[in-house]
């Protein structure tokens, strides 16, 4: 009985989060706003979103299940974020705000479609996704890894736009890009791999109490 309370505060708190992280997504902050509306929108706002709408109408992987599957749901995230993260596309997104919409709604969409998949479904239960759902969760924070790690380590600004017209805070281009991909990898790596590590945790817990 009190899953319905939480699932209600954690949809809540997901929605509230979302128009943050597009505030972020078009403030004159860089790569650092950049990626800071990006992570809240994949890695915050979408788990949130997902556990708030699962087992409900409105679960993707309630209504596909044979599509919204974890590993499936991961191989979409990796090509949304590395797709939105080629120069070319960043500088659209730079210079119209439509694309910036639709570049986070994306993002958006693919963080509520992974982390549904990982809760699993009423019919076949969390625990039958729970181990292709802990490899989902570190392919995720893999490649979360390597693309901030990329953007971070690049010896020269990759973006165009962001060289063309500093940020507010004051960084240049190339130390706003590191920042940048300092935040996808504190925030969004992090945040798969605990996620991968608390699913690991209960698919080990419930196997020993099936044992």
């Amino acid at each position: 009985m009190r899953r319905v309370p939480t699932r209600r505060a954690s949809l809540a708190l997901g929605v509230a989060l979302v128009p943050i992280g597009w505030a972020f997504a078009a403030a004159p902050l860089g790569m650092v706003g950049h990626m800071t509306g990006h992570m809240i929108a994949v890695a915050v706002a979408a788990p949130f979103l997902a556990y708030g709408i699962a087992g409900s109408r409105f679960d993707p992987a309630e209504r596909w299940p044979a599509v919204v599957t974890p590993l499936a749901m991961s191989l979409v995230e990796l090509v949304v974020v590395w797709l939105w993260h080629l120069p070319a596309l960043r500088l659209r997104v730079d210079m119209q705000p439509v694309a910036l919409l639709i570049e986070q709604a994306s993002f958006l969409a693919a963080g509520v479609l992974l982390w549904s998949a990982v809760l699993g479904t009423r019919t076949g239960g969390a625990s039958d996704r729970r181990a292709s759902g802990v490899a989902a969760m570190l392919l995720t924070s893999m490649h979360m890894t390597l693309l901030g790690a990329l953007i971070g380590l690049a010896p020269r600004p990759l973006y165009a736009m962001m060289e063309m017209h500093p940020a507010m805070h004051g960084l240049d281009a190339l130390e706003d890009q590191q920042l940048g991909g300092v935040v996808m990898l504190m925030v969004g790596a992090a945040s798969y791999f605990i996620g991968g590590l608390a699913m690991l945790g209960g698919l080990l817990k419930t196997r020993s109490a099936t044992a």
